[in-house]
């Protein structure tokens, strides 16, 4: 497709999955049947993200317990009492809270790149969590024996060789998830926060050669979660110069359910560089209603009035289900929403001529 289009990562699990988990809970299946289901679930979700034309999938992200903490899942060494993360309809999700160290990942991405890969027969992108989302996990009030330095480190070493091993596994791109950006300036408008986020991200990409970090992209959104958000009140003007100071060649940026998308258009438009994508959100996850290919085509048509074509790119505004258990959107909805993402896109592309 002459205009690029990419989903952000998660789709919503099929209902046998999401029993089997409950009855893997309780002790009623085995792992066996339980690994059966996974793999039950990427195949379906594999075939019927082809079916829709996407040019680019994943794999749903239907054995990830949540986006935030696929890599800690089973460690010990966590409480349940860490950040709270508070949504506008009153719902939280919360963090675990790191208790000792060394932190290592449990999980690397490219296990999910690996299974995809095994039934995909078109390219894959991997969605891995930030490494500022994942520092949350450290107490304010620290660990004995475990410097928040030497926690710096281990975050810094693992979310390297994160991306790394996706990378090398051929997954087509690596998204990083940093949803917590917008949160970062509502719980911190001082912005310092925000700022150590996008230091300690940069960390992380300087690590990678300039040729690497073009397959290496950044969504931000005002999180997703049960169709309620967490800090869609927060005015892009103050996120957005911050983001594009990642030193990534691809952007991922919620834009359909944005008020003003004009206004967001040109901010970017002043901040992006020549040597970077722009995937606009054409797609607004947390809707229940199926736009149509002509609503997307006309979004696209508005965003090629600012950004430059051979820039250009289309994408989903968040995943349909960042956390395991989001059950508001049905997969039907999700996959015919991607449909008229892909369709919309190339409406757009031949009245533009490219």
């Amino acid at each position: 497709m002459p205009i690029p289009t990419e989903p952000i990562g998660s789709i919503p699990r099929p209902p046998a999955l999401l029993e089997g988990l409950q009855a893997f809970a309780h002790g009623h299946i085995t792992q066996k049947q339980l690994d059966a289901l996974y793999d039950a679930a990427i195949r379906d979700t594999i075939e019927r993200f082809e079916a829709t034309g996407s040019p680019v999938i994943t794999d749903g992200e239907q054995t990830k317990p949540s986006f935030a903490t696929y890599p800690i899942s089973g460690l010990r060494t966590l409480a349940p009492d860490g950040v709270t993360i508070p949504f506008a309809d009153g719902h939280t999700r919360r963090l675990p809270r790191l208790t000792a160290g060394p932190f290592r990942y449990m999980t690397c991405a490219d296990d999910y790149v690996q299974a995809a890969k095994r039934y995909a027969h078109v390219p894959v992108k991997q969605a891995v969590i930030s490494a500022s989302a994942l520092s949350l996990l450290y107490p304010q009030d620290g660990i004995t024996s475990y410097s928040r330095e030497a926690f710096v480190e281990d975050l810094l070493r693992e979310h390297d060789a994160d991306i790394r091993r996706c990378l090398e596994r051929g997954a087509h791109t690596v998204q990083i998830d940093f949803t917590e950006g917008r949160l970062a300036v509502k719980l911190d408008p001082t912005k310092q926060l925000l700022k150590s986020f996008i230091d300690l991200n940069n960390r992380v990409l300087d690590r990678f050669s300039a040729e690497e970090r073009q397959r290496i992209g950044v969504h931000t959104c005002p999180g997703g979660d049960r169709d309620s958000t967490h800090s869609a009140d927060v005015d892009y003007a103050e996120l957005l110069p911050h983001v594009f100071e990642l030193k990534v060649g691809n952007f991922y940026i919620q834009l359909a359910s944005e008020r003003d998308r004009a206004r967001v258009l040109r901010i970017i438009k002043e901040l992006a560089t020549a040597n970077q994508r722009i995937f606009v959100g054409v797609i607004d996850p947390i809707n229940p209603r199926v736009e149509t290919p002509e609503e997307v085509r006309d979004r696209v048509l508005e965003a090629a009035d600012y950004l430059p074509l051979s820039q250009l790119g289309t994408t989903d505004d968040c995943g349909f289900s960042p956390f395991g258990d989001d059950t508001s959107t049905s997969r039907d909805t999700a996959f015919a929403k991607i449909r008229a993402r892909v369709a919309g896109t190339a409406l757009a592309a031949k009245i533009l001529g490219v």
